[in-house]
Order: C-alpha cells, then structure tokens, then sequence
C-alpha cells in the first residue's frame, strides 16, 4: 500500500530524528525471511537496545541528509533494513550477526559509523 505524503513525512522525520541521536547503522537485506523471523529480529532488537525499521530507500536518502549517515545513501539498493545503534555503538551490528548465523536470508550490506561507510558483503 501506497503511503500518502504527510506518512512520507513522518516516516522521514522519524528517522532522521533517530539518526542524529543514533553512534551506528546498519543496512541488512532481509529478502526470504518470514514473517515470524522479522518479528523475532524486532523483538530482539527492542531487547538490545536497537531501532529497527523497513523503510523506502528513497525516504532513507531524504532522512539521512545532514546526518552522518549520508554516506550511506549512495549505496541503498535493494529490501533492507536499517538497524540503528541508539546506546552501544557495535549493538546493531552485533544483532545483525548473531541473527544471520541462524537465518541465513539476514545479510549485512553496509555498516556506517562516524560518517565512515563499511562495506559489509
């Protein structure tokens, strides 16, 4: 389903505001999993501390802009989704790891922390 403008909007706003709070990212292709594995990645990231989110890259690149993930935006192509570090910087790309040994359709394509991007294919 088509989101309307102002949920456009918010979607941006929303990351952009966890962006500029967040240490790190991480953006994961996701394709193949089910639906209880996505659940289960969610509550996992809740429990570590992690903000998870499946967002257009066309809105990412929007959100990212004036944060230090914009090197990042580049390189959005394709399902994925986008972990955000909010209080230990190495959270998300440790639940991203330890969730890809069990689930291999989990794989991590790009790391950025510091304004650096990590190639991480």
């Amino acid at each position: 389903m088509a989101l309307a403008l102002d949920d456009k909007k918010a979607v941006v706003e929303e990351v952009a505001a966890i962006a500029a709070e967040a240490h790190s990212a991480v953006a994961a292709e996701y394709r193949g999993l089910t639906v209880t594995e996505m659940t289960e990645l969610r509550r996992m990231a809740r429990d570590s501390g992690v903000y998870l989110r499946v967002v257009k890259n066309t809105l990412a690149r929007r959100a990212f802009e004036g944060t230090e993930f914009a090197c990042m935006n580049d390189d959005l192509k394709g399902p994925l989704v986008l972990a955000f570090s909010l209080e230990d910087p190495g959270s998300s790309a440790r639940l991203v790891r330890d969730f890809a040994k069990e689930h291999d359709k989990l794989s991590a394509r790009l790391v950025a922390v510091g304004g650096q991007l990590y190639d991480a294919s």
